[in-house]
């Protein structure tokens, strides 16, 4: 795993600068972190989903950016099983191979012989600076569904067809390059577009019988997990050092922090608990039965939901207590702050 001083000493340069640093993402490349749902021949790693969310918990407890980052690039691995199978093994298997996006239908999409001529612009690609494919959801023109609307269907975009707009200015998360991207009348052929209603790969693994949206919901609740962990044990460092000054300013600050403290870490740790023996659950019955219910999936939901929320509520009863301190941009606990308030605004945690 990352080596935490090694992240510690960097991580308030990517927030200033705004961007990953280049050794993290070799040691990234290096554990084939972005490969955690890619198939083991092509490099992959192929994790089951309870440990990939462990993982995406520990990486977030050490900097949020990072943790962001390799839940988005790892969550692209998916993927693999909806293109086809030739195509995506010339995708996934460099290195350095990771996928920047959108879910957003915000292109359109014509079709040509041998494939699609597509325009659009999609915000919030995190990891747009380093990608070595972008996908994003376009409406397909002239192709309505039975009930009128338009196509829904995945293009897999080449760098040099993409324009990358600079615009991620978010106050948390700053390093996660999270930028709009640009696409003006490129050609996609047939083999670069997919769907996740189709899939066309034959690996068995039961990631690729998940459902999306319980998949990317506790995706992100393990990353506020994570932040919200790295707030309380930083909000900790920050009471034991500061003892002495507290209680000779205000008597018993300390031991009303400490009190806190501890409320704050039983809710975390119960809601934690909840969050994986669901996750551990629903895994469980996807690899029996190749599928989850309904309500089984909506459960997922749910349950990533609450652990996100009670997450951010820990962290904002302690956040008062803490002084000054949390609320100067450049200290720890004020990165961290703002890191996990970004983090939970994404509309899956929220709608």
């Amino acid at each position: 795993m990352l080596n935490k001083e090694k992240v510690i000493a960097l991580s308030a340069g990517m927030d200033r600068m705004r961007k990953p640093d280049r050794a993290l993402l070799e040691v990234i490349y290096e554990q084939r972190l972005f490969k955690l749902f890619v198939p083991k021949e092509w490099g992959g790693r192929m994790t089951a989903l309870p440990e990939a969310l462990e993982i995406f918990e520990t990486v977030s407890a050490l900097d949020g950016n990072l943790g962001w980052l390799v839940t988005i690039g790892a969550g692209g691995g998916i993927f693999a099983a909806y293109m086809e199978p030739e195509t995506a093994r010339v995708f996934f298997s460099p290195k350095e191979a990771v996928i920047a996006g959108s879910g957003v239908p915000s292109g359109v999409a014509r079709k040509e012989e041998g494939g699609y001529i597509v325009s659009g612009e999609w915000k919030y690609c995190s990891g747009a600076a380093y990608a070595t494919l972008f996908t994003a959801n376009c409406r397909i023109a002239g192709e309505p569904e039975e009930d009128g609307t338009e196509a829904v269907r995945a293009f897999a975009f080449l760098p040099h067809q993409v324009e990358i707009i600079q615009d991620w200015n978010a106050y948390g998360l700053r390093a996660t390059e999270s930028h709009t991207i640009r696409v003006r009348e490129a050609f996609v052929p047939d083999e670069r577009t997919f769907s996740l209603a189709e899939r066309k790969g034959c690996f068995e693994h039961a990631i690729y019988r998940y459902p999306f949206q319980p998949f990317a919901v506790v995706s992100f609740a393990a990353v506020v997990l994570g932040l919200a962990r790295h707030f309380l044990d930083e909000a900790g460092a920050l009471a034991e050092r500061s003892m002495k000054a507290w209680n000779a300013a205000i008597p018993n600050r300390f031991e009303v922090v400490q009190e806190h403290m501890a409320r704050a870490e039983q809710r975390l740790g119960e809601a934690r608990e909840h969050f994986y023996r669901t996750v551990r659950e629903s895994w469980r019955n996807t690899e029996n039965r190749g599928e989850l219910t309904a309500e089984e999936s909506a459960q997922v939901v749910r349950t990533g939901r609450q652990a996100a929320r009670t997450a951010v509520s820990c962290v904002q009863d302690l956040f008062p207590y803490l002084g000054m301190p949390a609320i100067m941009e450049d200290d720890p606990l004020n990165r961290i702050w703002r890191d996990l308030h970004t983090a939970a605004q994404h509309a899956l945690l929220v709608y």
